[in-house]
C-alpha cells in the first residue's frame, strides 16, 4: 500500500521524521541514531553512485517551497488559494508530495489522480469536468514528459490539458518535438527544474514564455540562487535545501549537501543566460520517464544475474539515447552475436521497472573495455549513432 494523505497527517501529528516509503507502512529509511532533532520527511533521491539515497527535508522547508511557488503563480496573475491542484504523482516522491503540501499552505483544493485514471483520458476528463468550478478556477498540474506525451496522443487527454492554466513539466528533458506539438495546441506548459534536495521546483518558465517559443526552464524562483561551476555544473543555494543526505553506500553517517558557503552541486550541467537550460547529467546518470537511472549499476546487476543463472559472462554496456516519450531511454550493447543470449538477457530484465529496462538490445561482438578496464563511453556512443540501426 502506497503512502497516502492519512499517513502524512498522522506523521504530522506524531512529529519527528516521517519516512516516505514507496509501499506498505512507513519503514525506517535512515538509522534512527543519525537523525537530527526536528520534524520532517525522509524522501528517496537519486545519487551519482546509484546506491539508495535519502534526503532529510524539514516540514519548514516544504513551507518555504510552497511560498516560493505561490509567489511565482502570483507573478503570472493567479491566486494560489483559488487553484485546483491536480496531482497525478505518487506522494513518496517530492513531486507528488508538494502539490498536497501546497494545498495545505494555500488553502487550495487538492485532487489526487490515480495512475489508472491517468491511463484513461476519457475518464480523467469526465471526473474533472464534474468538479465544481472546473473551467473557471485555474487548474494546475505537474507532469513528466512521458505523461504529457500520452495525454496529448488522446483527444480527451488533449482536451484535459487545454483546460489547465499551468502545466509544470519536469523530471526529464522536454523533447523539442513534444514542446512544438504542445505549442501547436496552445498548451500552457511551464518547463521547470527541481530536485528532492531542493524541496521541488527552483526554476520555471512561465506559460507565456513557453508559448512564445522560448526554451529552457526559466529563471530561479524568488528564494533561490543559481550559479555555474567551472565544468558547467549547476549549483543551487536556498534556505530549503535538505539538511542532510544518507546513502546506503556510506550508511554510518549523514552527509551535508552544501559547501561552506551553502551551495549544493546538483550533478547537472547547465547554462544560465540568465534563464536556466539543463544540458544533461555530469555523473553518467540519465532521466527516463521522470526516474533517475544509473547505467553502471544496471550493468553490474545484469552481470550478477548472468552468473546466478549460470549463463556466460559477456561485455554489456548501457547507453542513453533520446526518446520522445521517455525523455531518454536505455540501449544495451552486448558483446555477442548469439541471438539466444540476447533473448536470455531480455528475459532477465523483464521484472525491472520500465525506466531501467533497455528499449533496444544491440549485437556488438567487438565491444570491449579499454586497456585499464574502463568503458570509453564516447567511443561507443559514436558507434551507436553510426551503426546502431544495423545491429538490432
Amino acid at each position: 500500500m502506497a503512502i497516502d494523505v492519512d499517513t502524512l497527517l498522522r506523521g504530522l501529528d506524531r512529529g519527528g521524521w516521517l519516512p516516505l516509503s514507496p509501499s506498505g507502512p512507513p519503514q525506517p529509511m535512515v538509522p534512527e541514531s543519525l537523525l537530527p532533532q526536528g520534524d520532517g520527511v525522509l524522501v528517496s533521491s537519486g545519487g551519482s553512485s546509484g546506491g539508495r539515497q535519502v534526503c532529510l527535508q524539514p516540514w519548514s522547508h516544504l513551507d518555504r517551497s510552497a511560498a516560493a511557488t505561490a509567489s511565482w503563480l502570483q507573478g503570472i496573475g493567479l491566486d494560489p488559494s483559488e487553484t485546483f491542484l491536480l496531482n497525478p504523482l505518487p506522494l513518496h516522491h517530492v513531486s507528488g508530495l508538494m502539490p498536497w503540501w501546497r494545498s495545505r499552505c494555500w488553502g487550495a483544493r487538492h485532487l489526487p489522480l490515480s495512475s489508472s485514471l491517468m491511463k484513461s483520458p476519457a475518464d480523467l476528463l469526465q471526473v474533472c469536468e464534474a468538479l465544481p468550478d472546473w473551467g473557471h478556477a485555474p487548474a494546475v498540474v505537474s507532469l513528466v514528459p512521458t505523461q504529457l506525451n500520452r495525454l496529448m496522443a488522446d483527444a480527451a487527454g488533449l482536451a484535459w490539458l487545454q483546460a489547465c492554466s499551468v502545466i509544470w513539466v519536469g523530471g526529464a528533458a522536454l523533447p523539442d518535438a513534444l514542446a512544438d506539438q504542445a505549442r501547436s495546441h496552445d498548451l500552457r506548459l511551464a518547463p521547470s527544474y527541481g530536485a528532492t534536495e531542493t524541496a521541488a521546483m527552483v526554476a520555471s518558465q512561465t506559460p507565456e514564455q513557453f508559448l512564445a517559443g522560448e526554451s529552457g526552464c526559466g529563471r530561479a524562483l524568488s528564494d533561490v540562487e543559481l550559479r555555474l561551476g567551472d565544468d558547467q555544473a549547476l549549483f543551487v543555494r536556498s534556505a530549503r535545501l535538505a539538511v542532510g543526505r544518507w546513502s546506503s553506500d556510506d550508511p554510518s553517517r549523514l552527509k551535508s549537501l552544501t559547501d561552506a558557503e551553502g551551495w549544493w552541486r546538483s550533478g547537472d550541467a547547465a547554462s544560465l543566460k540568465p534563464e536556466l537550460t539543463v544540458l544533461g547529467r555530469l555523473d553518467g546518470a540519465l532521466h527516463s520517464g521522470g526516474e533517475t537511472v544509473f547505467p553502471e549499476q544496471l550493468e553490474a546487476r545484469l552481470q550478477q544475474s548472468l552468473a546466478r543463472h549460470q549463463l556466460p559472462s559477456v561485455p554489456i554496456l548501457m547507453l542513453a539515447e533520446p526518446d520522445l516519450e521517455w525523455g531518454e531511454c536505455l540501449v544495451a550493447l552486448v558483446g555477442s552475436s548469439d541471438p539466444a543470449l540476447i533473448a536470455s538477457l531480455q528475459q532477465l530484465t523483464m521484472s525491472w521497472v520500465c525506466a531501467e529496462r533497455p528499449k533496444r538490445w544491440l549485437r556488438c561482438p567487438e565491444l570491449s573495455c579499454s586497456a585499464i578496464g574502463k568503458w570509453e563511453r564516447k567511443r561507443w556512443l559514436n558507434w551507436l549513432l553510426v551503426e546502431g540501426q544495423d545491429h538490432a
